[in-house]
């Protein structure tokens, strides 16, 4: 099955969509009191981006080998993942590892796609 897969977050709140042919899912969330105000915009959309994928597994809208299309709205999440840019920020290189990780456990088969910030619908879901 194929999913796409929007995401998005800020310094209180993340948001994802799971679009599956005609069924649209959407999700948002608090961040926890460890991340709430204190991590940057673009760590919380990584938080989301495991989030969403971790959630998506656990309600079974994601299979294993299925096929997730991930729409980043950020150039520099798409060349850390899609390109393996190198970040010196810890924290976005252990959320890379853990969704990296959950990508491999279940065989997704994952494409990422730059799309512009007025087309991510996931940001509704944060105002």
């Amino acid at each position: 099955m194929e999913h796409i897969l929007y995401l998005d977050g800020n310094f209180s709140n993340i948001s994802w969509i799971i679009q599956t042919n005609e069924t649209i899912v959407s999700q948002s969330r608090k961040h926890t009191e460890n991340h709430k105000n204190r991590i940057t915009k673009i760590q919380s959309k990584y938080v989301a981006l495991h989030v969403a994928l971790f959630w998506g597994i656990g309600t079974f809208i994601i299979k294993n080998e299925d096929t997730v299309k991930i729409e980043l709205d950020e150039k520099i999440m798409y060349e850390q993942l899609k390109l393996e840019t190198v970040t010196k920020d810890e924290f976005i290189t252990n959320k890379i590892k853990f969704i990296q990780s959950l990508i491999k456990q279940r065989k997704l088969k994952v494409e990422f796609k730059k799309i512009e910030f007025k087309n991510n619908i996931a940001k509704k879901l944060l105002k």
